[in-house]
Protein backbone atom coordinates (compact mmCIF):
# COMPACT_ATOMS: atom_id res chain seq x y z
CA UNK A 1 0.00 0.00 0.00
CA UNK A 2 0.75 3.34 -0.63
CA UNK A 3 2.58 5.64 1.81
CA UNK A 4 -0.47 8.05 3.55
CA UNK A 5 0.24 12.28 2.78
CA UNK A 6 -1.52 14.15 5.71
CA UNK A 7 -3.38 16.99 4.13
CA UNK A 8 -4.24 20.36 6.32
CA UNK A 9 -7.34 22.08 5.02
CA UNK A 10 -7.80 23.24 1.27
CA UNK A 11 -7.67 26.79 1.23
CA UNK A 12 -10.60 28.29 -1.74
CA UNK A 13 -9.18 31.07 -3.44
CA UNK A 14 -10.76 34.93 -3.34
CA UNK A 15 -9.07 36.43 -6.29
CA UNK A 16 -11.31 38.25 -8.76
CA UNK A 17 -10.63 35.69 -11.32
CA UNK A 18 -12.05 33.12 -9.18
CA UNK A 19 -15.15 35.24 -7.84
CA UNK A 20 -16.35 34.98 -11.19
CA UNK A 21 -18.92 32.42 -12.34
CA UNK A 22 -17.72 32.07 -15.82
CA UNK A 23 -15.20 28.88 -16.73
CA UNK A 24 -11.70 29.64 -16.71
CA UNK A 25 -7.94 27.51 -16.84
CA UNK A 26 -6.76 29.96 -14.05
CA UNK A 27 -9.60 28.66 -11.98
CA UNK A 28 -8.46 25.43 -12.00
CA UNK A 29 -4.45 26.44 -11.74
CA UNK A 30 -5.65 27.96 -8.28
CA UNK A 31 -7.54 25.43 -7.24
CA UNK A 32 -4.70 22.48 -7.79
CA UNK A 33 -2.24 25.03 -6.10
CA UNK A 34 -4.17 25.15 -3.04
CA UNK A 35 -4.35 21.39 -3.04
CA UNK A 36 -0.50 21.09 -3.35
CA UNK A 37 -0.43 23.19 -0.49
CA UNK A 38 -2.32 21.52 1.88
CA UNK A 39 -0.23 18.44 1.13
CA UNK A 40 3.08 20.74 2.47
CA UNK A 41 4.65 21.41 5.74
CA UNK A 42 4.34 25.02 7.16
CA UNK A 43 7.99 25.43 6.38
CA UNK A 44 7.66 24.44 2.78
CA UNK A 45 4.65 25.91 2.15
CA UNK A 46 6.10 29.70 3.08
CA UNK A 47 8.68 28.98 0.35
CA UNK A 48 6.78 27.75 -2.61
CA UNK A 49 4.43 30.93 -2.35
CA UNK A 50 7.97 33.26 -1.19
CA UNK A 51 9.02 31.87 -4.84
CA UNK A 52 5.55 32.33 -6.84
CA UNK A 53 5.63 35.62 -5.35
CA UNK A 54 9.00 36.33 -6.65
CA UNK A 55 8.38 34.78 -10.00
CA UNK A 56 4.77 37.14 -10.59
CA UNK A 57 7.09 40.03 -9.48
CA UNK A 58 5.67 43.54 -8.32
CA UNK A 59 2.59 42.85 -6.22
CA UNK A 60 3.04 39.28 -6.43
CA UNK A 61 2.87 39.16 -2.90
CA UNK A 62 -0.60 40.53 -2.39
CA UNK A 63 -1.40 38.39 -5.46
CA UNK A 64 -0.55 35.26 -3.43
CA UNK A 65 -1.92 36.12 -0.32
CA UNK A 66 -5.02 36.68 -2.36
CA UNK A 67 -4.84 32.93 -3.77
CA UNK A 68 -3.62 31.14 -0.86
CA UNK A 69 -4.94 32.91 2.37
CA UNK A 70 -1.59 32.63 3.66
CA UNK A 71 -0.56 36.48 5.61
CA UNK A 72 1.75 38.98 3.83
CA UNK A 73 3.96 38.49 7.15
CA UNK A 74 4.38 34.41 6.50
CA UNK A 75 4.91 35.04 2.88
CA UNK A 76 7.88 37.57 3.31
CA UNK A 77 9.58 35.41 5.89
CA UNK A 78 9.46 32.62 3.34
CA UNK A 79 11.31 35.50 1.17
CA UNK A 80 14.09 35.92 3.87
CA UNK A 81 14.45 32.11 4.63
CA UNK A 82 14.57 31.16 0.69
CA UNK A 83 17.08 34.34 0.16
CA UNK A 84 19.39 33.13 3.31
CA UNK A 85 19.44 29.70 1.89
CA UNK A 86 20.31 30.77 -1.74
CA UNK A 87 23.17 32.78 0.46
CA UNK A 88 24.68 29.93 2.68
CA UNK A 89 23.46 26.58 0.85
CA UNK A 90 22.60 25.48 4.35
CA UNK A 91 18.98 24.85 5.95
CA UNK A 92 18.59 25.71 9.56
CA UNK A 93 17.33 21.94 11.12
CA UNK A 94 16.11 23.63 14.07
CA UNK A 95 12.53 23.26 14.83
CA UNK A 96 10.32 26.82 14.93
CA UNK A 97 8.71 26.62 17.71
CA UNK A 98 4.68 27.32 17.47
CA UNK A 99 1.44 27.38 19.51
CA UNK A 100 2.83 30.84 21.58
CA UNK A 101 4.48 30.91 24.55
CA UNK A 102 4.71 28.03 26.69
CA UNK A 103 2.22 27.88 29.91
CA UNK A 104 3.01 29.68 33.11
CA UNK A 105 3.43 26.50 34.63
CA UNK A 106 6.48 25.61 32.75
CA UNK A 107 8.11 28.39 33.68
CA UNK A 108 7.08 28.33 37.34
CA UNK A 109 6.85 24.80 38.26
CA UNK A 110 6.17 25.52 42.20
CA UNK A 111 3.09 28.50 41.31
CA UNK A 112 0.32 26.31 41.70
CA UNK A 113 1.64 25.41 44.87
CA UNK A 114 2.59 28.67 45.96
CA UNK A 115 -0.96 30.29 44.80
CA UNK A 116 -2.23 27.35 47.11
CA UNK A 117 -0.29 28.58 50.56
CA UNK A 118 -1.61 32.35 49.70
CA UNK A 119 -5.30 30.80 49.33
CA UNK A 120 -4.56 27.71 52.68
CA UNK A 121 -6.42 30.56 55.09
CA UNK A 122 -8.24 31.87 53.18
CA UNK A 123 -10.40 28.87 51.73
CA UNK A 124 -14.35 28.29 53.06
CA UNK A 125 -16.44 25.90 51.74
CA UNK A 126 -20.17 24.34 51.98
CA UNK A 127 -20.00 21.84 54.10
CA UNK A 128 -22.84 20.48 51.89
CA UNK A 129 -21.05 20.45 48.61
CA UNK A 130 -17.70 20.48 47.27
CA UNK A 131 -18.02 24.38 46.42
CA UNK A 132 -14.49 26.49 47.28
CA UNK A 133 -14.15 30.38 47.21
CA UNK A 134 -11.51 32.86 48.09
CA UNK A 135 -12.01 36.54 49.61
CA UNK A 136 -8.99 37.58 47.43
CA UNK A 137 -9.74 38.74 43.90
CA UNK A 138 -7.67 37.37 41.21
CA UNK A 139 -6.21 40.85 40.78
CA UNK A 140 -4.93 41.01 44.26
CA UNK A 141 -3.87 37.61 44.25
CA UNK A 142 -1.85 38.23 40.90
CA UNK A 143 -0.13 40.95 43.21
CA UNK A 144 0.92 38.93 45.73
CA UNK A 145 2.33 36.73 43.30
CA UNK A 146 4.44 39.24 41.26
CA UNK A 147 5.68 40.20 44.97
CA UNK A 148 7.26 36.77 44.87
CA UNK A 149 8.56 37.07 41.62
CA UNK A 150 6.13 35.53 39.87
CA UNK A 151 5.44 37.44 36.84
CA UNK A 152 1.94 36.43 35.62
CA UNK A 153 -1.08 38.09 34.64
CA UNK A 154 -4.71 38.08 36.46
CA UNK A 155 -6.14 35.71 33.69
CA UNK A 156 -3.59 33.25 34.17
CA UNK A 157 -4.91 33.68 38.05
CA UNK A 158 -7.99 32.98 37.07
CA UNK A 159 -7.58 30.07 34.71
CA UNK A 160 -5.23 28.62 37.93
CA UNK A 161 -8.14 29.24 40.07
CA UNK A 162 -10.51 27.23 37.94
CA UNK A 163 -8.22 24.51 37.37
CA UNK A 164 -7.91 23.88 41.28
CA UNK A 165 -12.07 23.90 41.82
CA UNK A 166 -13.07 27.65 42.79
CA UNK A 167 -15.27 29.81 40.78
CA UNK A 168 -17.55 32.63 41.31
CA UNK A 169 -20.33 32.79 43.22
CA UNK A 170 -23.40 35.49 43.73
CA UNK A 171 -24.80 35.87 47.49
CA UNK A 172 -26.99 34.08 49.21
CA UNK A 173 -29.25 35.39 51.40
CA UNK A 174 -29.82 32.70 54.15
CA UNK A 175 -28.22 34.47 57.27
CA UNK A 176 -30.99 36.35 59.10
CA UNK A 177 -28.18 39.09 60.93
CA UNK A 178 -24.82 39.04 60.39
CA UNK A 179 -21.82 41.52 61.90
CA UNK A 180 -18.74 42.82 60.03
CA UNK A 181 -16.36 43.29 63.07
CA UNK A 182 -13.52 45.49 62.72
CA UNK A 183 -11.05 43.10 63.71
CA UNK A 184 -12.62 40.52 61.42
CA UNK A 185 -9.11 40.18 59.16
CA UNK A 186 -6.77 40.90 62.27
CA UNK A 187 -8.28 37.47 63.66
CA UNK A 188 -8.19 35.80 60.26
CA UNK A 189 -3.96 37.09 60.36
CA UNK A 190 -3.27 35.86 64.23
CA UNK A 191 -5.35 32.28 63.57
CA UNK A 192 -3.10 31.76 60.94
CA UNK A 193 0.31 32.51 62.80
CA UNK A 194 -1.09 30.59 65.76
CA UNK A 195 -1.88 27.32 63.02
CA UNK A 196 1.89 28.35 61.62
CA UNK A 197 3.76 28.53 65.18
CA UNK A 198 2.00 25.11 66.28
CA UNK A 199 2.71 23.53 62.86
CA UNK A 200 6.51 24.12 63.30
CA UNK A 201 7.16 23.08 67.11
CA UNK A 202 4.65 19.38 65.35
CA UNK A 203 1.91 20.48 68.53
CA UNK A 204 -1.52 19.06 67.61
CA UNK A 205 -4.26 21.17 66.53
CA UNK A 206 -7.56 20.56 66.24
CA UNK A 207 -10.81 22.21 64.69
CA UNK A 208 -14.12 21.34 66.22
CA UNK A 209 -18.19 22.26 65.73
CA UNK A 210 -21.17 20.53 66.02
CA UNK A 211 -22.70 19.21 63.20
CA UNK A 212 -26.23 19.78 61.64
CA UNK A 213 -28.28 17.54 63.78
CA UNK A 214 -30.19 14.35 62.31
CA UNK A 215 -33.65 12.85 62.84
CA UNK A 216 -32.68 9.28 63.02
CA UNK A 217 -35.68 7.08 60.93
CA UNK A 218 -37.10 5.95 57.54
CA UNK A 219 -36.18 10.06 56.56
CA UNK A 220 -35.64 11.26 53.12
CA UNK A 221 -32.09 12.04 52.95
CA UNK A 222 -30.79 15.47 50.62
CA UNK A 223 -29.30 14.23 47.83
CA UNK A 224 -28.78 11.53 44.87
CA UNK A 225 -27.42 8.04 44.98
CA UNK A 226 -26.92 4.83 41.97
CA UNK A 227 -29.70 2.49 42.62
CA UNK A 228 -32.62 0.72 40.10
CA UNK A 229 -35.28 1.81 42.33
CA UNK A 230 -35.54 4.52 44.76
CA UNK A 231 -35.58 3.76 48.36
CA UNK A 232 -39.31 4.56 49.68
CA UNK A 233 -39.09 6.54 52.82
CA UNK A 234 -42.05 8.94 54.94
CA UNK A 235 -43.69 11.14 53.50
CA UNK A 236 -43.24 13.65 56.35
CA UNK A 237 -40.05 14.82 58.41
CA UNK A 238 -41.69 15.43 61.92
CA UNK A 239 -39.44 15.16 64.48
CA UNK A 240 -41.60 13.28 66.64
CA UNK A 241 -41.79 10.20 63.97
CA UNK A 242 -37.89 9.97 64.79
CA UNK A 243 -36.23 7.28 66.69
CA UNK A 244 -33.90 9.91 67.99
CA UNK A 245 -32.42 13.04 67.64
CA UNK A 246 -28.50 12.59 66.59
CA UNK A 247 -26.18 15.37 67.69
CA UNK A 248 -22.68 14.65 65.74
CA UNK A 249 -19.55 16.75 67.56
CA UNK A 250 -16.63 16.96 64.89
CA UNK A 251 -13.32 17.04 65.26
CA UNK A 252 -10.35 17.46 62.89
CA UNK A 253 -6.64 16.84 63.49
CA UNK A 254 -5.20 19.33 60.97
CA UNK A 255 -1.82 17.79 60.89
CA UNK A 256 -3.04 13.91 60.47
CA UNK A 257 -5.71 14.78 58.31
CA UNK A 258 -7.98 12.53 60.60
CA UNK A 259 -11.24 13.27 61.88
CA UNK A 260 -13.29 11.72 64.72
CA UNK A 261 -16.98 11.85 65.38
CA UNK A 262 -19.09 11.67 68.54
CA UNK A 263 -22.31 11.08 67.85
CA UNK A 264 -24.49 11.85 71.06
CA UNK A 265 -28.82 11.67 71.28
CA UNK A 266 -28.62 14.72 74.33
CA UNK A 267 -28.56 17.94 73.31
CA UNK A 268 -25.34 19.99 72.17
CA UNK A 269 -24.01 21.45 74.86
CA UNK A 270 -20.46 22.62 75.99
CA UNK A 271 -20.37 19.47 78.38
CA UNK A 272 -20.83 17.50 75.43
CA UNK A 273 -18.46 19.07 73.18
CA UNK A 274 -15.42 19.30 76.13
CA UNK A 275 -16.39 15.49 76.76
CA UNK A 276 -15.95 14.51 73.47
CA UNK A 277 -12.89 16.33 73.41
CA UNK A 278 -11.23 14.94 76.53
CA UNK A 279 -12.51 11.56 75.15
CA UNK A 280 -10.41 11.74 71.38
CA UNK A 281 -7.32 13.58 73.63
CA UNK A 282 -7.41 10.25 76.06
CA UNK A 283 -7.69 7.61 73.10
CA UNK A 284 -6.71 8.95 70.32
CA UNK A 285 -4.87 12.35 71.11
CA UNK A 286 -2.05 11.74 73.40
CA UNK A 287 -1.15 8.42 71.59
CA UNK A 288 -0.27 10.59 68.59
CA UNK A 289 1.79 13.45 70.23
CA UNK A 290 2.36 11.28 73.01
CA UNK A 291 5.84 14.57 74.09
CA UNK A 292 3.34 17.57 74.40
CA UNK A 293 1.28 19.09 77.25
CA UNK A 294 -0.28 22.00 74.20
CA UNK A 295 -3.19 21.77 72.37
CA UNK A 296 -4.76 24.45 69.88
CA UNK A 297 -8.68 24.36 69.57
CA UNK A 298 -9.96 26.09 66.22
CA UNK A 299 -13.59 27.26 66.87
CA UNK A 300 -16.25 29.05 65.91
CA UNK A 301 -18.00 32.37 67.82
CA UNK A 302 -21.22 30.91 68.53
CA UNK A 303 -22.72 27.79 69.51
CA UNK A 304 -21.79 25.15 72.23
CA UNK A 305 -18.59 25.79 72.17
CA UNK A 306 -18.48 29.88 71.61
CA UNK A 307 -16.18 32.55 72.40
CA UNK A 308 -18.93 34.29 75.18
CA UNK A 309 -20.29 31.13 76.18
CA UNK A 310 -18.86 30.95 80.17
CA UNK A 311 -19.72 27.29 80.92
CA UNK A 312 -17.34 26.42 77.31
CA UNK A 313 -14.34 27.72 79.67
CA UNK A 314 -15.11 25.88 82.37
CA UNK A 315 -15.42 22.65 80.87
CA UNK A 316 -12.44 22.85 79.25
CA UNK A 317 -10.79 24.46 82.60
CA UNK A 318 -12.09 21.60 84.78
CA UNK A 319 -11.87 18.38 82.15
CA UNK A 320 -8.86 19.13 80.13
CA UNK A 321 -6.44 21.27 81.72
CA UNK A 322 -7.06 20.11 85.42
CA UNK A 323 -7.77 16.63 84.34
CA UNK A 324 -5.23 16.01 81.37
CA UNK A 325 -2.91 18.83 82.40
CA UNK A 326 -2.83 20.19 78.93
CA UNK A 327 -2.44 24.07 78.38
CA UNK A 328 -5.22 24.86 76.06
CA UNK A 329 -5.17 27.59 73.27
CA UNK A 330 -8.51 28.54 71.66
CA UNK A 331 -8.68 30.63 68.76
CA UNK A 332 -12.30 31.56 67.55
CA UNK A 333 -13.44 32.29 63.96
CA UNK A 334 -14.91 35.57 64.15
CA UNK A 335 -18.89 36.25 63.71
CA UNK A 336 -20.42 34.43 60.69
CA UNK A 337 -16.89 33.14 59.43
CA UNK A 338 -17.85 29.38 60.26
CA UNK A 339 -17.32 28.08 56.85
CA UNK A 340 -13.47 28.84 57.20
CA UNK A 341 -13.47 26.63 60.13
CA UNK A 342 -11.11 23.48 58.51
CA UNK A 343 -13.87 20.87 60.19
CA UNK A 344 -16.34 22.32 57.71
CA UNK A 345 -14.96 22.02 54.66
CA UNK A 346 -12.79 19.62 55.33
CA UNK A 347 -14.50 16.45 57.07
CA UNK A 348 -18.36 17.50 57.63
CA UNK A 349 -18.13 18.31 53.44
CA UNK A 350 -17.33 14.74 53.08
CA UNK A 351 -19.50 13.31 55.46
CA UNK A 352 -22.89 14.64 53.41
CA UNK A 353 -21.65 13.53 50.40
CA UNK A 354 -21.25 10.11 51.03
CA UNK A 355 -24.08 9.62 52.73
CA UNK A 356 -26.19 11.44 50.07
CA UNK A 357 -29.51 10.05 49.43
CA UNK A 358 -29.05 7.35 51.77
CA UNK A 359 -31.51 7.32 54.86
CA UNK A 360 -30.34 7.36 57.94
CA UNK A 361 -32.59 4.73 59.90
CA UNK A 362 -30.28 3.63 62.76
CA UNK A 363 -27.34 5.18 64.89
CA UNK A 364 -25.58 2.60 63.35
CA UNK A 365 -26.32 3.43 60.16
CA UNK A 366 -25.11 6.71 60.58
CA UNK A 367 -21.80 5.83 62.20
CA UNK A 368 -21.06 3.53 59.22
CA UNK A 369 -21.45 5.80 57.07
CA UNK A 370 -18.73 8.24 58.94
CA UNK A 371 -16.67 5.47 59.46
CA UNK A 372 -16.85 5.03 55.22
CA UNK A 373 -15.78 8.39 54.63
CA UNK A 374 -12.70 8.81 52.81
CA UNK A 375 -10.83 10.87 50.23
CA UNK A 376 -8.43 10.72 47.68
CA UNK A 377 -5.76 12.78 49.82
CA UNK A 378 -6.09 10.67 52.83
CA UNK A 379 -8.55 11.54 54.99
CA UNK A 380 -9.72 9.10 57.34
CA UNK A 381 -12.68 9.09 59.98
CA UNK A 382 -13.81 7.40 62.76
CA UNK A 383 -17.35 7.30 64.60
CA UNK A 384 -17.88 7.08 68.43
CA UNK A 385 -21.49 6.52 70.39
CA UNK A 386 -21.51 9.73 73.46
CA UNK A 387 -23.74 7.81 75.40
CA UNK A 388 -25.29 10.02 78.67
CA UNK A 389 -27.57 12.85 79.15
CA UNK A 390 -26.19 16.65 78.95
CA UNK A 391 -28.43 19.53 80.21
CA UNK A 392 -27.96 22.87 78.74
CA UNK A 393 -28.74 25.80 80.45
CA UNK A 394 -26.04 25.54 82.81
CA UNK A 395 -25.11 28.94 84.89
CA UNK A 396 -21.52 29.63 85.19
CA UNK A 397 -20.82 32.60 88.03
CA UNK A 398 -18.48 35.42 87.92
CA UNK A 399 -16.75 33.98 90.68
CA UNK A 400 -16.55 30.87 89.06
CA UNK A 401 -14.88 32.59 86.17
CA UNK A 402 -12.44 34.39 88.20
CA UNK A 403 -11.13 30.77 89.54
CA UNK A 404 -10.05 30.10 86.05
CA UNK A 405 -6.57 29.99 85.23
CA UNK A 406 -7.54 32.05 81.43
CA UNK A 407 -5.12 34.32 80.35
CA UNK A 408 -6.30 36.31 77.21
CA UNK A 409 -4.40 37.14 74.34
CA UNK A 410 -2.44 40.70 73.42
CA UNK A 411 -4.44 40.46 69.75
CA UNK A 412 -8.38 39.76 69.63
CA UNK A 413 -8.23 38.65 73.62
CA UNK A 414 -11.96 38.07 73.37
CA UNK A 415 -11.43 35.47 70.71
CA UNK A 416 -8.06 33.82 71.45
CA UNK A 417 -7.10 32.74 75.17
CA UNK A 418 -4.94 29.84 77.15
CA UNK A 419 -6.45 27.70 80.17
CA UNK A 420 -3.20 26.14 81.85
CA UNK A 421 -3.64 23.42 85.01
CA UNK A 422 -4.21 25.13 88.03
CA UNK A 423 -2.00 24.23 90.17
CA UNK A 424 -4.22 23.57 93.49
CA UNK A 425 -6.28 21.48 91.58
CA UNK A 426 -2.73 19.53 90.75
CA UNK A 427 -1.58 19.22 93.78
CA UNK A 428 -4.94 18.11 95.46
CA UNK A 429 -4.99 15.36 93.07
CA UNK A 430 -1.26 14.58 94.09
CA UNK A 431 -2.26 14.47 97.25
CA UNK A 432 -5.21 12.31 96.74
CA UNK A 433 -3.08 9.81 94.22
CA UNK A 434 -0.34 9.52 97.65
CA UNK A 435 -3.04 8.65 99.41
CA UNK A 436 -4.11 5.80 97.37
Amino acid sequence: MGRKIHTSKVHICHCSTCQQETANPIKEQHRLLNIFLSCLNQQQRRWYAAMESQRIGHGGTLQIRQITGMAIPTISRGRKELASFLASGRINPAPIPIGGRPRVEKRYPDIKATLERLLADEIAGDPMSRQKWVRSSTYQLTERLKELGYQVGHNTVWRMLKEMGFSLKTNKKKIKFRTNSPERDAQFRYIALQKKAFTDENLPIISVDTKKKESIGNFKNSGRTWCKTAEEVNSYDFTSLAVCRAVPYGIYDLNQNKGYVFVGTSGDTPEFAVTAIARWWRNEGRLIHPATNKLLILADGGGSNGCRVRAWKQQLQEKLSDQLGLRVTVCHYPPGCSKWNPVEYRLFSQISINWAGKPLRSLEVMLGYIRGTSTRTGLKVKAFLQKGTFKGGQKVSRAAMDQLNLQSHAICPDWNYTLSPRLEVLNIQSSEIVRM
